[in-house]
């Protein structure tokens, strides 16, 4: 990490003045090429470099609690100390400092931090503004250098089209030709659940799906509702399969001192089924996805981490009719078959590798440095190892049945390690 720190140094000496007007001079509009693209490594690393100019003259000022409390139009010694913080980041123009009214372009800096913060542009600073304000610049150059780090050894390859969810950012863009064609806001794992990284491949969409329910989700959260609610089950549309998938009565059950459940929980296709009406499946061995959710109110937080790993998207029934580009499956099409209430799979023509990155600090066309909570707390050494994508190992050639006439002998480099050995598959759910 610190030879991006040795070069953000040697350069931010020529910095200064150039930095800030490449930074106010960036458009607030959100840019159309991704968050994580070919590009991100290089507009991170000048993002780094503007930050450890920041750093060098002493960083940003601290707000006190009380600037919540202000309004348009309000005037005093907190809208300075605002404006002081909004102009050392970068946020608020020079020109803009004079005065201590909270006037229109307080209020545009505002929405403009807000908008690189994952947060609701309202032009007022509420608690999680105040929060984000008051982040000393030593931790968003952290973030940076993780994410600058996770980007060198990325093992994603970036095709033509692919997908892309950012954990920490809550959000699912979707990419052909290194442009955006969708963003979409997302609901991600809560930290005890979180969300893994990984990269794979989006081979269908399933209309009206089922919800087998993952053992651990049984345990932790259906066994202590039955205990408390007996008619949890059959009123969330539930059913308790046995061998042979033979239903079983939950009145039959000891839920009391029951801890290995000895059957399959599989919720029916439903209004009030957790995937929603619609999955976009992704085989892979955390046995997470993408769906969607009855609970839609949840897309309206700022904070978006309620899933149990798999990643719930707004508007999945758009991301699903792009993947189905050229197809007769259109959203009116999906619409009018997810209507009929049956169950139905479409496979895709040709699957679009999936990417599920943590990025908490990164820098967009738009030249706007983004950050984001550490929500699991893995920008550290040794998370930003667990939280990169690593290169798919090649598919193993065919055994040879005819064996040489003698064995061969061959040299390993010295220093070569052992392929590590695969993760242990995990269960993940809404």
């Amino acid at each position: 990490m610190s030879v991006h720190r040795a070069r953000a140094s040697a350069i931010a000496t020529v910095a200064g003045a150039a930095l800030f007007a490449l930074a106010l001079g960036a458009s607030a509009a959100r840019a159309n090429e991704p968050s994580y693209g070919p590009n991100t490594y290089d507009r991170t690393l000048d993002a780094l470099i503007a930050h450890e100019d920041i750093a060098s003259r002493g960083g940003w000022p601290r707000v006190p609690a009380s600037v919540t409390a202000l309004k348009p139009d309000a005037q005093g010694p907190d809208v300075v100390l605002l404006k002081q913080r909004l102009l050392a980041s970068g946020d608020l123009p020079p020109e803009a400092m004079p005065g201590d009214v909270y006037d229109a372009a307080v209020i545009a800096a505002v929405k403009r931090f807000q908008l690189r913060h994952g947060l609701s542009d309202l032009g007022t600073v509420g608690r999680l503004t105040l929060k984000a304000l008051n982040v000393p610049v030593e931790i968003r150059l952290n973030q940076l250098t993780a994410t600058l780090e996770r980007l060198k050894s990325n093992g994603f390859t970036f095709t033509g089209r692919y997908v892309v969810v950012n954990i920490p950012g809550a959000s699912v863009e979707a990419v052909e030709n290194g442009i955006v064609q969708r963003r979409h806001l997302a609901v991600v794992g809560r930290p005890d659940r979180p969300s893994p990284v990984l990269q794979a491949s989006i081979t269908s969409v399933n209309l009206n799906p089922y919800w087998t329910v993952p053992t651990s989700i049984v345990k932790a959260d259906i066994i202590p509702k039955m205990r408390k609610e007996p008619d949890f089950v059959a009123k969330s549309n539930m059913k308790l399969l046995g061998a042979e998938n033979k239903e079983i009565d939950p009145a039959t059950v000891n839920w009391t001192s029951l801890n290995a459940p000895y059957f399959t929980v599989r919720q029916d296709p439903g209004p009030l089924n957790a995937l929603g009406q619609l999955k976009i499946d992704m085989p892979n061995s955390e046995a997470v996805y993408l769906h969607d959710t009855p609970k839609k109110n949840l897309f309206r937080n700022d904070v978006r981490f309620n899933s149990s790993g798999c990643a719930r998207v707004e508007g999945v029934r758009d991301l699903a009719a792009w993947l189905l580009e050229g197809t007769e499956w259109t959203v009116p099409a999906i619409e009018a078959e997810i209507a009929k209430g049956e169950r139905k799979n479409i496979a895709l023509k040709k699957a679009v590798p999936v990417a599920w990155v943590y990025l908490t600090g990164w820098q967009g066309a738009d030249g706007l440095a983004q950050f984001r909570d550490d929500i699991y707390e893995l920008d550290t050494p040794q998370g930003i190892v667990t939280s990169t994508i690593v290169a798919r190992k090649p598919k193993a050639r065919a055994a040879i049945t005819q064996p040489p006439a003698r064995p061969l002998s061959i040299p390993v480099a010295p220093g070569t390690a052992a392929p590590a050995a695969p993760l242990p598959a995990k269960t993940a759910s809404n």
